[in-house]
């Protein structure tokens, strides 16, 4: 059952639907403190976002050499301990081995310091989806969530991440057992998210890649695409269909509550500065309705703002054929900025 604030805001979603009232979303990973406005209330010097082609941004919102357009982009990072890694890897390959979990998203905080506001690494930052809340976070994320048109939604789970300066790296990621094993296990929760709010439910496109450009490197990612069909009322149960998603398949793991109740444990050995790692609304998701279709994107590629200080949080799945030292490294490699 959902708490009461994300109950309010999936009526709320329903109710704009049904009136096919423009309206942005943000909920977090967790559920606990959505929020929902509608387009007149979104103020762009508050919370800046982007959806694909549709955003916020005024006529002049723009950066110029003034602001370091052209300068290099530096972002040194110190990553977390590697011994509290182990600590939560371990826990997560006791549940694993218990049959709790099968597949599991495990993140965690890197202390970061660049030479770019939060500010302008929404501006200048090249990812489909990016949102900006003053003095708490900015997210850049090449991730879809779901995208409605037409009465078709769609889903794009994105699992398996490789630099893509690695010879062979194409080749080495499609043909990994665990990559492979995780991705396909990924597939089929979202499969069947998908059928619990929709008809006749398959995968277009299994396994594609896509090359992500960062700062310093490429990397190779490997999506899928499923689609199912809604109907032509659709809109009137945006909430409902979102409720049914949530959280993200391919950031919390399957079974989805048993593999929550896990990670919320395992990534207790992290610490952001003096205080305690929580995900907030890091691997959450955000979107756009602009009356007739919808376009959201999961939260990942995340920094968040702590008293000054910054951290990027980012994470990767594990399975019992998971090694500690590559997945502290995926996700090391995965705390980037794609501005080049």
């Amino acid at each position: 059952m959902p708490n009461d604030a994300l109950g309010n805001a999936l009526e709320l979603m329903n109710e704009y639907g049904k009136k096919r009232i423009p309206f942005l979303f943000i909920i977090d990973f967790l559920q606990q403190n959505p929020l929902i406005l509608r387009k007149e209330e979104i103020n762009p010097e508050e919370i800046l976002f982007q959806c694909n082609a549709v955003n916020n941004l005024l006529p002049n919102t723009q950066l110029t050499d003034n602001q370091g357009v052209t300068k290099k982009t530096i972002l040194n990072k110190q990553a977390p301990i590697f011994a509290d890694y182990q600590k939560a890897f371990a826990w997560v390959q006791q549940n694993l081995a218990w049959g709790n979990s099968y597949l599991l998203n495990l993140s965690a905080p890197t202390q970061v310091q660049t030479n770019r506001s939060l500010p302008e690494i929404f501006l200048l930052s090249q990812a489909k989806y990016k949102l900006w809340l003053r003095d708490k976070f900015v997210c850049f994320s090449p991730e879809i969530f779901v995208q409605i048109q037409q009465g078709q939604i769609a889903t794009y789970p994105m699992k398996g991440t490789i630099d893509a300066t690695i010879p062979d790296a194409e080749t080495l990621i499609l043909n990994d057992p665990k990559e492979s094993a995780e991705h396909h296990t990924i597939v089929d929760l979202l499969r069947n998210d998908l059928s619990q709010i929709s008809k006749n439910v398959r995968v277009e496109r299994f396994r594609y890649l896509d090359k992500v450009q960062t700062h310093d490197k490429a990397l190779w990612q490997v999506s899928s695409k499923i689609v199912g069909e809604l109907g032509e009322q659709y809109p009137a149960r945006l909430g409902d269909i979102m409720g049914k998603l949530l959280p993200a398949g391919s950031i919390s793991g399957a079974p989805k509550r048993k593999t929550v109740e896990i990670i919320l444990t395992a990534e207790q050995y992290f610490r952001m500065g003096n205080q305690p790692y929580q995900r907030g609304y890091y691997t959450g998701v955000f979107g756009y309705f602009d009356g007739e279709n919808l376009d959201s994107g999961v939260m990942i590629r995340f920094i968040e703002q702590i008293d000054q200080q910054l951290f990027f949080k980012s994470g990767g799945g594990i399975t019992f054929m998971s090694d500690a030292q590559t997945e502290y490294q995926e996700l090391i490699d995965k705390v980037y900025l794609p501005i080049f």
